[in-house]
Parts: C-alpha cells; structure tokens; sequence
C-alpha cells in the first residue's frame, strides 16, 4: 500500500475526497490529512508518503509556498493539485514545481480515480527497478552478505512471532526457494585434539579467521547450493545449511575437509544434523549439528540409530516458559522442571538426556548474552564439548545447568531496576542490532508479551524518549559511520540504514544535524574533533 495525505483547510472537503474513490483497490491508503502546508510538512518530516493531493488556497502557509517546499524537500513525492477555474496563477504554480496533474473543482470521482491509478503505476515502476538496483548492490555489497548472515542466525533463534517479518527477508535475501526443502545443518570445527595444531604457532584460535573466510570461500565457489554463517556465540565454529541428501552432504563436507588440510594444514571436525523441512525447523537442524559434532568430534561410541536422530527435546512453549521463569528470578520453578526432565530423560535414552542439556544451555547462553552477563570459559561447551558427556548423573547436569541460571538471576538481582528495566533494556539490545529491518512498535511489543499501548509508555518512561525517536538515533549512528568509513553512495547507506530511499534519508539527517550527508562526508575529510555534526 502506498500511503497518501490529504491537505486543505476544510474537513468538509477531506472528507469528500476521502468517500471519492476505493483507496484500496487502487493499492492506496489515506494515511494522514493536514488542515494547511505548515501542517503538511511537518507530517512529512515524521513519515514517509508517496502522494500529496493539496489545495492552494490554504491559511497559514498557502498552496504555492507549500509546493515550493515540498518540491525542495521531498522531490520523490508525486504532488496532485486542486484548483478552480479561477485559479490560474495555482494551476502555473503547480506545473513549475513539478506537481503530477491537477484536478479542477468540484473534484469527479472518476478523474480522481483516473490520475491515482497511473501515479500507481509509476510508482510501481520504480518500485521495480529500485529493486532491480537493489538486487544488485546486495550482490555486490560485503555489507549483504553480513545483513544475510545476521537474517539467517535471526531465522534460526527466533520465536516466530512474527512470520511476515520473516518472509519479507527471506524475498528481500533471495532466499526464498530455501524457505520450503528439506536441509540439513552442520557444523564445522577446529580440532584442539589434532597434531597438525599442537603447534604453538597453529593454536585455533590463531586459525580462527583464516578457517573463516576458507569456509565462506569454499561455500561461494561450490557448485552445491549451500548457506553459510557463523554465530558469534560460538567463535570456533562456523556452519552450513545444505540441500541434497545425505551422501551428497558428506561429500562436500569431505571436500571442505580436504581444501582445509591443503590450505590450513589441519582437518576439521564436522557434525551433520538430521533433516528438516522448512525455515521453522532451522532451530531445531542447529542443535541437531551442534550435538552430532560434539559426539563426532570426541569420538563417543553411540554408532546405535537413536545417537544419529538428534532432533530437538527442548519444545519452543517449554523454551518460552524457561526464559520467562529466569527473568522473573523463579529458580525454584526451574530446577523443579529441569530435574523432573533431566530424570524422565535419563530413563529414556542416554542421548536424549544429552541433547537435552545441550539444548537447555543455548537457551540459558542467549538469555545470558542478552542481559549482558559474561560466562567463563569453563562454562562453555562449545569451549568445552566432551564437557556435556562428563555430566553423566541427574545430580551433575542439574547442578551445571542451575549454576548458569542462578548466575544469571544474580546478575539482574544486582541491578538497581525492575523487571520493566529489564525487559526494555533487552528491546534497547534487539534495536541496536536488528535496526536494518522494518521494526515497528507492535512487533517489539509482541515479543516481549505487552499490549502496545503500555509497551509504548513502558518505552519511553524508562529510555527517555519513544521507539521511534531510539530507532531513529540508532539507523543514524550507524549512517555516521558507513559516511565516515566507507565510500558508499547514499542509495546503499539509506538501504543498509532502513530508509525507503536517498531522497528520504537525506531530509532526515539534514533534520536531525543541520546538514546533508553529502556535506558531513565533506565535512569529515577536515578530520573533525567528536566524529559527530555540530
């Protein structure tokens, strides 16, 4: 829908123009009405619109004054006039700056109609080749390939609250043919056990980067169709999401292995998840990976059927209690469930009890790493992977497992805040790094389980100011600094900063510092003292 605001001084009249014609059936919304320019502009600056229909004889700041700004301004707009017979000075007016078509008085609905469908259509037309020019600059830009690897991770530890979110991104990445067919995910090591790294200067931590950019490589220049990303939760390792089935996936994983030993000097370890189909399952694939490398890697012997078929125990509504438990600080609720798991578990199956500690620890690392509390190396397991067969009694995995939570609990029992506090400063988090995308204030409410009114109010009462005015702050720190440390044109930094188009994200920023980008990089080049406009 392309949003469209409605300006004359007399409600009468909006409202007719309103009744004139089925917005939606031409793909149209009335967004917002203005009662003169003034008005208008300032509605302009909050948000973005494709078409203005105005009047000219307006009090306060008139049709010709307004064009004139709107013109300066917002140049992207597609501006219709209305006037009256009489009023041929307005119609000249309208024709010099560029407005799309005037409509005489009394407004036809049929002639409405007729201007608003082909102001559509071109709209749609650049709509198209925007995209076209943004297919490309996603290609071509190191910044895509960051923001698709970031989706990818979002895609595999979301919640799935919001799914047109998700479809949006995946159309937006050109990942849409991966969103159905079955995948497996897999995970990818160092080995610390191998000769070939004993070496003081081959640690893995030493190889880390160069194992990285060997595996994206590798994943770019293969004739298999495959996904790669890495999660900085777990910096060793990187991981892959392929088609095909299983012979043809270990195959490649063979030939990642080789093109490591040529390049690295060493072999590394991998662990192949069970398939799963479709992007909701992607979670569960991941653990699934992290689990068969974690028993690959230390060679336990489970060659049995059931060590093979790793998916997930931990379910998404258990997931969400847990979370919910820990942020409340109700531990004994926790251990209650956990130990009641753990004991059905250890019955059941070895591995299953396994798994489930694995699984139970990613989702106490992300609550950790959200609230900004810093684990030991010693309670890592992907630090420490044999560390999870070692916890072979109820006693033990309970124990590890309700360390991490009651460190977790400690952590916000020292915080001078509520649990309000914490929950908006974890919205503050997922802001600053999910500012790319098309965040909205019902999204975020959702998420955390607010009606959006109160979360609203909840927002600005503990930040200072509202979603808008943080999310705002944030794309425009992060413009600063594509300005100052890229020499990206304005088109990729508005697309990589959520701004509809250069045109739009130029009037901001010249709102916001008192100057264009254009003039900031400019300005930048005399080396200025702070890194912000004065």
């Amino acid at each position: 829908m392309y949003k469209v605001m409605i300006v004359d001084d007399e409600p009468e009249i909006r409202r007719s123009i309103h009744l004139k014609v089925q917005w939606e059936d031409l793909h149209l919304t009335v967004a917002a009405e203005s009662a003169n320019g003034r008005e208008a502009l300032q509605q302009l600056q909050e948000n973005d619109f494709q078409i203005v229909i105005t009047d000219m004889n307006m009090p306060i700041m008139d049709g010709v004054s307004f064009l004139e700004s709107c013109h300066q301004q917002f140049p992207h707009i597609r501006i219709i006039v209305i006037t009256g017979y009489d009023e041929f000075e307005y119609a000249r007016a309208a024709v010099r700056h560029q407005a799309k078509d005037f409509l005489l008085k009394p407004i036809k609905p049929r002639e409405l109609a007729r201007i608003l469908e082909k102001l559509v259509q071109e709209l749609d037309q650049e709509r198209r080749l925007q995209a076209q020019q943004e297919t490309v600059n996603w290609k071509l830009s190191q910044n895509g390939k960051e923001l698709k690897e970031h989706f990818i991770l979002e895609v595999i530890k979301e919640n799935w609250e919001n799914e047109r979110y998700f479809l949006d991104r995946f159309k937006l990445f050109q990942l849409e043919d991966w969103t159905r067919k079955e995948v497996r995910l897999i995970t990818v090591g160092l080995r610390d056990k191998s000769e070939a790294i004993r070496r003081e200067d081959r640690t893995p931590d030493k190889l880390r980067l160069p194992f990285e950019l060997l595996c994206r490589e590798f994943a770019e220049t293969s004739m298999m169709d495959s996904l790669v990303f890495h999660d900085s939760s777990h910096p060793l390792l990187m991981h892959f999401i392929l088609g095909g089935d299983l012979a043809a996936v270990q195959k490649y994983m063979g030939q990642l292995q080789q093109c490591a030993l040529r390049h690295l000097l060493f072999e590394p370890s991998f662990g192949i998840g069970e398939p799963v189909i479709g992007y909701r399952e992607w979670g569960e694939g991941y653990i699934s990976s992290l689990l068969a490398w974690s028993i690959r890697l230390y060679h336990v012997d489970r060659g049995d059927r059931e060590a093979r078929q790793t998916k997930a125990i931990v379910s998404n509504e258990m997931a969400k209690v847990l979370q919910n438990q820990l942020i409340r600080g109700d531990l004994l609720s926790i251990e209650q469930s956990i130990d009641k798991e753990l004991k059905r578990l250890m019955n059941e199956s070895h591995v299953h009890f396994v798994k489930f500690i694995f699984q139970l620890y990613l989702i106490l690392e992300t609550v950790s790493k959200t609230l900004g509390v810093s684990l030991e190396s010693y309670e890592k397991l992907w630090v420490r992977p044999e560390l999870v067969w070692e916890l072979n009694s109820v006693g033990k995995a309970n124990g590890f497992l309700m360390g991490l939570a009651r460190k977790i609990h400690s952590h916000l029992q020292a915080q001078p805040t509520d649990s309000d506090h914490t929950i908006t400063q974890a919205a503050k988090q997922f802001i600053d790094e999910n500012y790319m995308y098309d965040l909205n204030l019902q999204m975020l409410a959702e998420r955390y389980h607010y009606s959006t009114s109160y979360f609203s109010e909840l927002f600005k009462a503990k930040l200072g100011m509202t979603f808008i005015q943080y999310l705002s702050e944030v794309r425009m720190a992060k413009a600063i600094r594509l300005l100052e440390e890229t020499s990206m044109n304005l088109w990729d930094i508005a697309e990589l900063t959520r701004y509809s188009n250069p045109s739009y994200f130029s009037t901001k920023f010249k709102r916001m510092y008192g100057i264009s980008p254009s003039e900031y990089r400019e300005k930048r080049s005399e080396k200025s003292e702070d890194g912000f406009p004065k």
